[in-house]
């Protein structure tokens, strides 16, 4: 079996992340702590270019939102980001959540006055439009929790004794008459690309073409168990294997992660589908 694991392009450009280094935290309003990640130094070595095949965006939840109103009393609220597939960056996970810290000591008039400096930088930082949406402690309830829908393929029995990364595995796995199914696992881990933490993660795929089988699949999501690879650009790389390996007519790719330092972050790609509501699972 060979070795796909490539190396990754353009690591100069990740040198001045904060990720991985020993930071202070600053509790006063500074933009300037986003750090944004050019998509195309991963989206190069998967063979994506200016025109993408799938639509979609990078969807995170803020659970750690806090500043004070104009008279120095603290709010608290959960906010929803959505970072289009479009903009040039994918914003730098530590950046974020030192960003959002730096609301903690800041004065605020207005809901609106947070939502409008969020939506400002982070999309000063993405190089593409930012959608934000907050939500204060009487709006709470609206959070539900669920599950993926789908079939689950987690709990077909096989062995495992080689955890590299490698899209072989998806070698001659579609087959048969043209199928419409959405699987789902909880198996996908993979690795941060700076620090080497591991993300844990849920993965649904729906699609339209010849039946893939679900145990070439199970064992190819369970092959990211030791990459290393920001979660946005995993789930770019399965879309792209599903399309080159199994030739799917139709297929969206979405994933949920766990929370790090109050955020989550779900990517969500599809040729064909739009954007889900933002429901978090269990384990978020």
């Amino acid at each position: 079996m060979t070795d796909h694991h490539d190396p990754y392009q353009g690591a100069e450009a990740l040198e001045g992340l904060t990720l991985g280094h020993q930071t202070q935290y600053q509790d006063h309003y500074a933009p300037e702590l986003l750090q944004g990640v050019p998509r195309q130094l991963n989206r190069d070595a998967i063979g994506l270019g200016d025109e993408l095949p799938f639509d979609g965006a990078d969807v995170w939840t803020g659970f750690e939102l806090s500043w004070l109103n104009a008279r120095g009393k603290p709010m608290v609220a959960i906010a929803h980001f959505a970072l289009p597939v479009t903009s040039g960056n994918l914003v730098e996970s530590k950046s974020f959540k030192l960003y959002l810290n730096s609301f903690n000591q800041t004065k605020f008039n207005s809901v609106e006055a947070v939502q409008q400096a969020l939506a400002k930088d982070l999309s000063q930082c993405a190089q593409g439009e930012v959608s934000v949406r907050i939500l204060l402690p009487a709006e709470f309830e609206q959070e539900r929790v669920a599950e993926f829908d789908g079939e689950l393929i987690d709990d077909l029995d096989i062995a495992i004794d080689d955890y590299r990364f490698n899209p072989d595995y998806l070698e001659g796995a579609a087959s048969g008459e043209v199928v419409e199914e959405t699987l789902r696992s909880n198996l996908l881990k993979s690795n941060c690309l700076i620090t080497s933490q591991p993300d844990w993660g849920s993965v649904q795929i729906r699609y339209r073409g010849k039946a893939i089988d679900r145990e070439k699949l199970l064992r190819y999501l369970i092959s990211f168990r030791r990459h290393n690879e920001f979660h946005e650009q995993c789930v770019e790389r399965i879309f792209m294997d599903l399309k080159r390996y199994c030739g799917c007519e139709r297929l969206t790719v979405y994933a949920r992660y766990t929370r790090r330092g109050g955020l989550d972050i779900n990517p969500f790609r599809s040729d064909f589908e739009p954007l889900p509501a933002n429901v978090r699972l269990a384990r978020q």
